[in-house]
């Protein structure tokens, strides 16, 4: 499984525009048959700072999704709304397919 984790700084004047695509594009991402999971979560600590958080089958996966019309819109768009560089982790772990149950935590009866 490919695990990614991307910081986003959002521009204050351009969060209705953030908003609009990072809807479209989570939508369009996790629609990808390769996808195992595509979120994005507001910091915060940082409330114009956005995580994403993905997972992809493979390395395979993960080079499909590159080549999608909706990556292009979102790479194309975003110089326009970020503030400054986005960060990321990338992490190849053939071990890991997908989301597990926490030991620590489990509800109260």
């Amino acid at each position: 499984m490919i695990l990614i984790t991307v910081k986003f700084p959002i521009r204050a004047d351009r969060l209705e525009q953030w908003r609009e695509l990072s809807d479209y594009y989570q939508r369009s991402v996790n629609a990808e048959p390769g996808c195992v999971f595509f979120e994005f979560a507001q910091s915060v600590a940082e409330p114009l700072t956005y995580v994403c958080i993905e997972g992809f089958q493979d390395a395979g996966a993960g080079a499909e999704h590159m080549q999608q019309a909706h990556v292009a819109r979102f790479m194309n768009e975003m110089p326009d709304i970020v503030s400054a560089r986005p960060q990321i982790i990338y992490v190849d772990a053939a071990e890991v397919h997908g989301f597990g149950p926490m030991g620590e935590i489990s509800p109260r009866e």
